[in-house]
């Protein structure tokens, strides 16, 4: 019944674009700040923190995300120019999706990857209240983005959709 109420409800609907809009506010304004700030944004020295202050069980010592902290060490750190360019590009990306509701529930999945990767390197911040919100925008689907760009752009794309996947069909019986 609740979800019902988000994905279909047209007060739903309203709330749920104030509340992406504020989410995207948030985060266009920090892809904005890192893409234009007067320092060039560099996340090398948040990936060292990272690296060499996981997240550890007290009683243990043990970093309990071990592969996430492989993953930064070996990955992230050694193509730092690469995140450097994602972070700001993708955090201003999804603030603009969720601003715009333009393809929302992608925008809202790619802000909650984002939130759940900085809180895996030990950054709480706002990440667990947009985390929240983004969550709240996510299941809210469609819906999210009923006033907003998704309106004009779902319908357009299940009909390229639908027209592929019938000239795939097509394809398949004369090649049978």
């Amino acid at each position: 019944m609740a979800m019902k109420f988000w994905r279909e409800n047209v007060w739903a609907a309203v709330a749920l674009t104030l509340i992406r809009i504020y989410l995207g506010w948030q985060w266009i304004e920090a892809g904005w700040h890192k893409l234009t700030g007067s320092e060039t944004f560099s996340a090398a020295g948040f990936l060292k923190n990272a690296i060499a202050n996981p997240i550890a069980d007290k009683a243990t010592k043990e970093a309990i995300f071990p592969t996430y902290t492989a993953f930064l060490e070996n990955f992230a750190l050694p193509n730092v120019k690469i995140i450097n360019f994602l972070i700001p590009l993708g955090e201003f990306l999804v603030g603009l999706g969720l601003i715009v509701g333009g393809l929302t529930a992608a925008a809202a999945f790619f802000g909650l990857l984002m939130n759940f990767l900085f809180l895996f390197a030990g950054t709480l911040s706002t990440n667990p209240w947009l985390l929240l919100i983004g969550v709240i925008v996510f299941i809210g689907g469609a819906n999210a983005g009923k006033f907003g760009l998704d309106y004009y752009l779902l319908p357009w794309i299940r009909k390229g959709w639908a027209a592929l996947a019938k000239k795939r069909s097509a394809n398949r019986t004369t090649a049978a």
